[in-house]
Formats: structure tokens, C-alpha cells, sequence
């Protein structure tokens, strides 16, 4: 049997999974300690005046029909959408946009991989869904699933969304023809001028997650943007301290490391919407700190969707990809050197 999760830890709210039942605990008092449904945790704070508001998700693989293949490697299970039954994409990303239209967030980005074959139908499907709902607050970027099928949207290399007391800084990291990504000469030379230029706080977004060298997982040396980019951008982030936190997709993971030349500057990723656990991030901006907190999608149809997935790939997705607490819901400083803006 399924073992309840305690899935969010906000400031005033907490919640609980438990197969598809779903367990909210709110009018919570900020930085407490709490025993609650199993569980001990401290809620976060609330650092300061609340600024604004954004979401994120990532993965949303419009057009995929089918769910935890691997190539070359036949480990299972996989799943697949039952007859007459609508394309678990769909369900998973309308419920999705249902939540964070509920939250009425003043920016979404979307972190790539928008479809599964790179094809204007699947895109046309994903505008379909998200367009409408979030119009101009709506930032898209491209992943791997565009790059390497060589699609012709989304391919703006670098976009700046301002919000009162943070910059939304996003950047294409994806490679023609390529699985992994990068981060261009222009784009680091972009990212260091808007750290040297910017007024408040800024937060990169990309697709790919930071490489790293000196990982015992190869896809940690492989599958993101390529070492060599990941080293000058932390090069970068580390002279620039307005800089605050880089957070990708592509893993279909939660996690967040640190690199000593960034100090306590996270390094996220985010897990997909398209399976287990099927997530979206709300980020709420205050004066002193930016605030993490991950969704489960919870309809009863995601649910129903997410609670099949978690036994992909041997059995081994759900600790590969729900992470730990402190990977989902989590509170970024804002330092003085940072700064920050009200208006």
C-alpha cells in the first residue's frame, strides 16, 4: 500500500498525499513547529512584505502517448492513456493551469519540452491549453524535445520578465539536434550584464540543469548544459550576488544543489507535470526572501494518472523524483547586496 507523502510546506499551509487522497492543512502560523497527519515539520516564513507572485512548470510533453519508455533499455513498466480516455498530457497540464489560474500569479514561465515530437500540432495543443488562460503573463521557452526534432518555435534565446522586487531572467539552452544544452558566449555576456545592471534580485530559468564535472552521475556531466558552460556560468553568478537562483526542468526531478563558488545561491530543478509526481512551483516574492513551494497536481484524474507512474522504471521513480522537503519548498535570502524593489 502507498505511504502517505507530506508533499508541500508553506508558510500558513501544509499537504498531505495518501494514494489519491489528499490532506490540506491551512491557517498555519508562519516558522512553526507542527505534528500533523504523521508528520513533523516547521513551516516557512514569510520573509517581509509580499511583492509578487509567479509559477513555473516544465515537461509538459504535449503529444506523448506513451509513458516511461527509455531508449535502448527495456525496463518498465510503462503506461499508456486507456481507450477513451483523454491523452494523460492534456489532463495532466489542464489540471495544472487550473491551480496555478486559482493562485492568479502575475508571470507563468514554462521550462521547455512543450511537446514530445517537436511537431506545430503538439505546440498548437500546448498554446491551446496555456494561451488563453495566462495570455501576456505566459513565458515560453524551448527544450530538448524542440531542439533536437529541430522545431521552429520558441526559440527566443533570451527573455527578461520584470516583477516588482525580482527580475525573471529566462534563457534558451537547448542545441539543435542535441539532447543536451548549453549556455552561449552571448548569453553568459547577458547574464552577467543584467547582474551587474539590475535594481532587485535576479532569477535565471532554464530547461537544462547545471552540469557538473566532478558528479558520479554521468547525466550529471552529460545530459545538461554542457561543463565547460556550466563552469563560466558559475563563474558568473558568483560576481554577480544579485544573481540568486538558476531552476531548470529536463530531470523530471526534484532537487537542489550548491556550488561553493556560488555559496548558498540554489541550483534547482523542478519535477515534470507530464507524470509522477506532476507538479507546478508557486514562487511568492516577499521584501526579504523568495519563497519555493511545490504543487502536486491534485485533481482526482492527475491523481489517478500520477499514482500509476510512480511505479516506473523498476519501481525507482518515486525516490528519484519526489526529493526531498527541503528540494521542494524552500526560502531564498535575499542579501543586502541582492537588493530589492517594492514597486
Amino acid at each position: 500500500m502507498t505511504e502517505a507523502e507530506l508533499t508541500t510546506v508553506g508558510a500558513r499551509a501544509a499537504v498531505v498525499h495518501h494514494g489519491h487522497e489528499v490532506r490540506r492543512h491551512v491557517d498555519l502560523t508562519p516558522e512553526t513547529d507542527y505534528e500533523l497527519d504523521g508528520f513533523s515539520f516547521r513551516t516557512l516564513p514569510e520573509p517581509g512584505e509580499l511583492l509578487a507572485t509567479f509559477a513555473t512548470v516544465n515537461d509538459v510533453h504535449f503529444g506523448e502517448e506513451i509513458c516511461g519508455v527509455i531508449e535502448g533499455s527495456d525496463v518498465g513498466p510503462t503506461f499508456r492513456s486507456g481507450p477513451g480516455e483523454a491523452p494523460y498530457p492534456e489532463v495532466m497540464n489542464r489540471a495544472a493551469v487550473a491551480e496555478m489560474v486559482a493562485l492568479d500569479p502575475d508571470a507563468v514561465v514554462v521550462k521547455g519540452d512543450l511537446t514530445a515530437n517537436g511537431t506545430s500540432e503538439e505546440y498548437a495543443a500546448f498554446r491551446a491549453v496555456y494561451e488563453p488562460a495566462f495570455g501576456s503573463k505566459l513565458t515560453v521557452l524551448r527544450g530538448n524535445h524542440e531542439s533536437y526534432n529541430r522545431a521552429l518555435f520558441a526559440k527566443e534565446t533570451m527573455q527578461e520578465v520584470f516583477l516588482p522586487g525580482v527580475i525573471l531572467a529566462v534563457l534558451d539552452t537547448s542545441i539543435d539536434g542535441v539532447v543536451a544544452g548549453t549556455v552561449t558566449a552571448d548569453q553568459l555576456d547577458w547574464i552577467d550584464e543584467l547582474g551587474a545592471r539590475a535594481d532587485r534580485p535576479v532569477l535565471l530559468f532554464g530547461h537544462h540543469h547545471l552540469g557538473d564535472r566532478n558528479s558520479e552521475e554521468k547525466a550529471d556531466r552529460t545530459f545538461g548544459i554542457d561543463v565547460d558552460a556550466s563552469d563560466a556560468l558559475l563563474e558568473v553568478v558568483a560576481r554577480r550576488p544579485r544573481i540568486r537562483g538558476y531552476f531548470a526542468g529536463h530531470t523530471h526531478r526534484n532537487r537542489v544543489r550548491r556550488f561553493a563558488p556560488t555559496g548558498d545561491v540554489p541550483w534547482v530543478e523542478v519535477a515534470c507535470v507530464k507524470d509522477y509526481p506532476g507538479a507546478w512551483a508557486q514562487y511568492q516574492v516577499h521584501e526579504g526572501g523568495i519563497v519555493q513551494v511545490l504543487h502536486r497536481i491534485s485533481s482526482p484524474e492527475a491523481l489517478a494518472w500520477t499514482e500509476q507512474t510512480r511505479h516506473m522504471y523498476g519501481g525507482l521513480y518515486r525516490d528519484y523524483a519526489f526529493g526531498h522537503l527541503q528540494d521542494r519548498c524552500f526560502v531564498i535570502p535575499v542579501n543586502a547586496a541582492a537588493g530589492h524593489l517594492t514597486g
